[in-house]
């Protein structure tokens, strides 16, 4: 059993919104490692981040994934971050990947001020450039394919991810 499809991304690319719209289309179930984290911790996000540290946020990640990879043949969307160990992109190898790509004018006007995203704090704009200029290139090294969602809707993004996975 595989994920049908694994979308990844910066926060205000859109995963969780396209992922329910593919579920919907496909009639298969969604799952969202960052929900998985919370129902199995009892913790918000941004409480375990600030709590216990990044790198233990980064390790129950790396156990959802997993989990979510052996388990989930729907739609799967991965948190931000989660890429960023080797040991997930690892689990990414042989599933369907799509980057759903996103610009800064963009990310910062779908995430807002921030509420929530630990990662943040302080100036937002300047916080989403760096980790868009730092994680992009990782996103494209998992990715089998790129979407771009700058000026689109959901449904226009979630209809190019099933023109390119029937």
């Amino acid at each position: 059993m595989a994920p049908r499809v694994v979308l990844v991304g910066p926060m205000g690319a859109g995963k969780t919104t396209v992922a329910g719209l593919l579920g919907d289309a496909w009639g298969v179930p969604v799952r969202d490692t960052d929900a998985d984290i919370e129902a199995t911790t009892g913790r918000e996000i941004s409480d375990i981040f600030v709590e216990s540290g990044e790198d233990a946020f980064r390790e129950l990640e790396v156990a959802a994934v997993a989990a979510a990879v052996a388990e989930h043949d729907g739609v799967l969307a991965l948190g931000g971050g989660a890429v960023l160990r080797a040991e997930t992109r690892d689990l990414l190898a042989d599933v369907p990947v799509v980057f759903l790509r996103v610009g800064l004018s963009d990310a910062v006007k779908r995430v807002g001020i921030g509420v929530g995203r630990p990662l943040l704090l302080g100036n937002v704009r300047s916080r989403i450039k760096v980790l868009l200029d730092e994680r992009t290139p990782v996103y494209e090294s998992v990715a089998t394919h790129v979407v771009d969602t700058d000026g689109r809707t959901p449904d226009e993004v979630a209809d190019e991810i099933r023109e390119l996975l029937p």
